[in-house]
């Protein structure tokens, strides 16, 4: 099976688990010239953006762990644009989360990092 196959069928499964979990998919794959976004989505007042990453096991380090500060810095770029396109309002909350899937299991966490600003 090729990465990005893979790579979709993680994000299903993520997406299935938030759905479960009171969560409103508004997108998924949100692709803007500085990278993407695994998932776009509503948790009440929260707009929220989720990174989800698959590790089959943890010889290479933890699934979580692979969200390191470039790629953090890279989906709040990515959440500057998105949230130009769709005209949200400054005042709206908004949170970063990362589902991590490793050896058959998928932990969800909420506010998994802070917005890093541009400067």
């Amino acid at each position: 099976m090729n990465n990005r196959r893979q790579g979709n069928d993680f994000e299903g499964l993520a997406a299935d688990y938030l759905k479960r979990n009171g969560m409103w998919l508004l997108e998924q794959n949100y692709y803007c010239k500085m990278g993407e976004i695994d998932i776009v989505a509503k948790d009440g007042e929260y707009l929220v953006f989720v990174e989800v990453k698959y590790r089959k096991n943890k010889r290479a380090g933890s699934a979580a762990e692979a969200v390191n500060f470039n790629k953090m810095r890279k989906i709040s770029r990515c959440a500057d644009v998105y949230m130009m396109q769709h005209r949200v309002s400054g005042n709206t909350s908004v949170r970063f989360d990362v589902v991590a899937i490793e050896e058959g299991h998928l932990t969800h966490y909420k506010n998994a990092f802070e917005y890093i600003p541009i400067c």
